[in-house]
């Protein structure tokens, strides 16, 4: 199924980042997160993953705007025991985060709904180079997912469970390569991110919703 724009203003100009552009970027980023890993190891250990179109080589970027491109990631914490609640084990990631980030000129993290943010900014052009957004989960064993979720108005955390898009997207994504649907999947997403109106709306959420729609539409 080819997407087709005609009829549809483009409200936004993304294009795929090449991997000489976002390979560098990401190391990087594995360095922070390694380091990151090392300051929090004596309260806890986490493990972590590029998820969603940062798995995948898919990563976009709209020339036209000044939000430069972004990756995602997944921490998961071992705390089976559950010694620290939801808004310990973010405070703690931030701070120790906030201790690193600076030595390779990124802001101090932003705390949102659902993600820690940090981004590299050119500030003589007011526009973000990159970004990456790390979300704190937990998977169950029910094959639900859990994030911390922070309450701007009431200023507290809690785990919350993800929105059923969210459920198995490694196995949908797998499905959708096996099936020659690869592709289609890229066409979808960039189509969905030059036509998206919500700014709030994060890139993993994007592409969750492209591979499911791509999952229902194949019956796969």
């Amino acid at each position: 199924m080819a997407w087709d724009k005609k009829g549809i203003d483009n409200m936004y100009n993304f294009r795929y980042v090449t991997k000489k552009e976002f390979l560098p970027v990401k190391k990087e980023l594995i360095e922070i997160i390694n380091k990151v890993q090392d300051i929090v190891r004596n309260e806890f250990t986490f493990r972590y993953d590029f998820i969603g179109s940062a798995s995948r080589n898919a990563i976009t970027i709209d020339e036209g705007s000044n939000t430069g491109f972004d990756f995602d990631v997944n921490i998961r914490v071992n705390d089976d025991d559950e010694n620290y609640s939801a808004e310990e084990i973010k405070c703690i990631l931030i701070q120790a985060f906030n201790r690193v980030v600076g030595n390779y000129g990124y802001d101090y993290s932003e705390d949102s709904k659902r993600v820690i943010t940090i981004k590299v900014k050119d500030r003589d052009y007011s526009r973000i180079l990159h970004s990456c957004d790390f979300a704190v989960v937990y998977d169950c064993s029910d094959g639900r997912q859990q994030f911390i979720y922070f309450n701007k108005a009431q200023q507290t955390y809690e785990w919350q469970y993800q929105p059923k898009g969210f459920y198995q997207l490694e196995v949908k994504m797998q499905k959708i390569k096996d099936n020659g649907l690869w592709n289609e999947l890229r066409d979808l997403y960039l189509y969905k991110k030059n036509t998206n109106n919500d700014q709030k709306k994060k890139s993993r959420s994007i592409w969750a919703e492209s591979v499911n729609e791509i999952v229902n539409s194949h019956n796969l």
